[in-house]
């Protein structure tokens, strides 16, 4: 197992715990999978990502925290707390976590934060965005300013003025809105340019407007790419999407493409849920693809 932080050279990137082995039964995270075409990659898969006797795909849920060139980046901030998810219980009105006290082992505290970024605006990556505070939802990072897709802003701000609370956990009421309403959501174009050497990278499908943040470092290409790879599983078996993709059959194409440029240019990937290493780098094999370590 890698460690939770590592000196990227120029950069720092630490992971932030939320919630860890979230466990989640195969058929239902991938419905087209099998268990059996995981077999020939047990050694890669067991113990951090597949649980071979339960049949259940092994997530983290945590935020990836950035420090660069004086600017400290947190990218998805996970499931929260108090937030009203009764359709997922491991989400549901969550009391006593860590998320908080884990930063602070960084040592920060939320007024450190300069930028939040949001790959998508899925419940499980805006939770922390917001925290309850006399009974109102306020933004947790006071200083920070909360960047988004545009497109995938509005997808979910005109589903919630169709049918408020009815999309998404209620996520955008609770973990997005009260952002815009401070003033502190910067709704930003892909590939727009946010800092020396970042950007932001299109990577639609598993949501409307889902991005991704590339970084350039020193000869060294960093991608963190939110959900467009849930876990190792689709480095073996890409054309699996899952079942919570807003558009299946673009995530894979999006996927696709990504593990192609991945090996062609031998980029860094940091997948949002991926357990154990930070990261990883991906290798052609036989006509697909076999995940290496990161460095």
């Amino acid at each position: 197992m890698s460690p939770d932080h590592l000196d990227l050279g120029g950069a720092h990137l630490r992971r932030i715990t939320d919630l860890d082995r979230f466990a989640l039964p195969l058929s239902l995270l991938f419905p087209e999978a099998r268990q059996q075409e995981l077999e020939p990659f047990r050694a890669d898969l067991a113990p951090w990502h597949y649980d071979f006797d339960a049949g259940a795909v092994l997530l983290g849920v945590h935020s990836l925290l950035l420090r660069l060139d004086g600017l400290t980046v947190l990218i998805d901030t996970c499931v929260g707390a108090c937030k009203p998810r009764p359709a997922r219980p491991e989400w549901h009105a969550r009391k006593a976590q860590g998320y908080l006290a884990a930063l602070a082992a960084a040592g920060l505290g939320p007024e450190d934060i300069d930028m939040v970024f949001c790959t998508h605006l899925h419940a499980d990556h805006v939770g922390w965005n917001t925290r309850l505070q006399d009974g109102r939802w306020v933004p947790t990072f006071p200083r920070a300013r909360y960047v988004m897709g545009r497109a995938e802003h509005d997808h979910w701000q005109k589903a919630e003025a169709q049918a408020p609370g009815q999309h998404n956990h209620g996520a955008y009421a609770d973990s997005v809105l009260p952002v815009v309403v401070a003033g502190q959501a910067d709704l930003v174009e892909d590939g727009a340019d946010l800092h020396h050497g970042l950007s932001v990278l299109p990577l639609p499908g598993h949501s409307p407007g889902q991005t991704g943040l590339a970084l350039d470092l020193q000869g060294r290409r960093v991608v963190f790419c939110g959900d467009a790879i849930h876990s190792p599983l689709q480095i073996f078996r890409p054309d699996w999407s899952s079942r919570f993709c807003h558009d299946p059959d673009q995530a894979r194409r999006t996927r696709r493409a990504l593990l192609e440029q991945a090996v062609a240019e031998d980029l860094a990937l940091i997948p949002a849920h991926l357990r154990g290493a930070l990261g990883l780098r991906v290798r052609g094999h036989g006509g697909g693809f076999r995940p290496a370590p990161l460095f």
